[in-house]
């Protein structure tokens, strides 16, 4: 049996999984003889969705916490230090597990986008490992050191992990990781979508003719004063993607599974959401302008709002008024906003396939 690769998935996030699938599919287009094993603690059903076909193995497993979140824009600082400090506390008992699971499966090389402790158990082995992100936690947690010392353990348990990294695939909207030793750039991982415009009409019962905007948020807390604010944007019909959901005549919930979300993206004519890498990069290879809000205590935010001003036609909605439901005056002025001085290009995925395939 020839060796294969083992894909962990931090569960942060659907733009992960979206781009880690991604480059799965594109691994497996020129190692088809290669075996493939996907571990995450996202949902099966989703990654299914993702992968396509197999053959690939799912295997549920989750080696860091992310950032808890409140919503999709406010995140709970002092709980992701606790979970954290518990993915630290069982470090040692994590590694020796995945260092089994490795030996068992005849692992060639591990992928990690981007989690720390399996890279950890690949150096153990002398496995080879990549990683591939935007960002590092130790990056992220570094943020918060001011606020107390207990960070400090967390974020030096991901950097010696990352250090034991043989290469860093590092994607666009990045800050310099130097807690990786050896570091490539490559493009987006991302591929515009197909406009199913009529489709999605015929679904949802809605017309094609008037102004489609997506809110892309995974949840969003709008009480009955924000959602008759929505509501009364008669002009626009406006589209989440389950599970988020709101009962409103022009409002109108999508399954990812029937309609890809990059389809989505593609369909509408702008999109509200948060500066996420996932929703960056959509926008960006469709050409779709963002109308986004702040996001609290996330590190990465700086970095994805300085993309957004450079690749994006764009307008900052405050996040209070996000949540106040206040849309019409910002989607007004998203109408006229000027196009991007610069274009970015997506190709990542076929780069990093053939990078991992290397290792092999």
């Amino acid at each position: 049996m020839k060796p294969g690769v083992a894909f962990y998935i931090t569960a942060h996030g659907y733009g992960h999984g979206r781009r880690s699938c991604d480059i799965i599919r594109a691994f497996r287009r020129i190692r088809p003889d290669a075996g493939v094993h996907v571990v995450s603690g996202l949902e099966g059903p989703f990654l299914r969705s993702q992968l396509g076909p197999g053959p690939y193995t799912l295997r549920a497993g989750s080696f860091d916490v992310g950032m808890v979140q409140l919503d999709s824009i406010r995140v709970d600082v002092e709980a992701t230090l606790l979970r954290a400090e518990g993915v630290c506390a069982r470090r040692r008992e994590s590694v020796d597990a995945e260092r089994e699971f490795l030996r068992r499966h005849r692992i060639g090389v591990v992928v990690a986008d981007i989690p720390a402790i399996p890279i950890e158990a690949a150096a153990g082995l002398g496995i080879p490992s990549v990683a591939v992100g935007n960002f590092s936690w130790d990056w992220i947690y570094a943020g918060f050191l001011d606020r107390s010392p207990r960070w400090r353990v967390v974020v030096d348990a991901f950097a010696a992990g990352y250090a034991r990294t043989d290469l860093l695939l590092r994607l666009p909207f990045s800050p310099a990781m130097d807690s990786f030793p050896r570091r490539e750039d490559i493009p987006l991982v991302a591929a515009a979508g197909r406009s199913r415009r009529g489709e999605i009409a015929r679904i949802t019962g809605c017309d094609p003719d008037r102004k489609w905007v997506l809110l892309s948020f995974t949840t969003l807390e709008w009480d009955a004063e924000a959602l008759s604010r929505v509501g009364e944007i008669e002009e626009c019909t406006f589209f989440t993607v389950l599970p988020l959901r709101w009962e409103l005549p022009n409002l109108h919930s999508l399954d990812r599974e029937r309609v890809p979300f990059s389809d989505v993206v593609a369909s509408v004519d702008a999109v509200v959401s948060k500066p996420g890498f996932g929703i960056l990069s959509d926008c960006v290879v469709n050409r779709k302008p963002l109308l986004y809000a702040e996001r609290s205590d996330f590190r990465e935010y700086p970095v994805l709002e300085a993309a957004v001003g450079r690749y994006l036609r764009s307008v900052h909605i405050p996040a209070g008024e996000l949540y106040r439901g206040n849309l019409r005056p910002f989607l007004d002025r998203l109408e006229w906003s000027p196009e991007p001085g610069e274009r970015l290009t997506g190709g990542g995925e076929d780069i990093a396939a053939a990078r991992i395939a290397r290792f092999l």
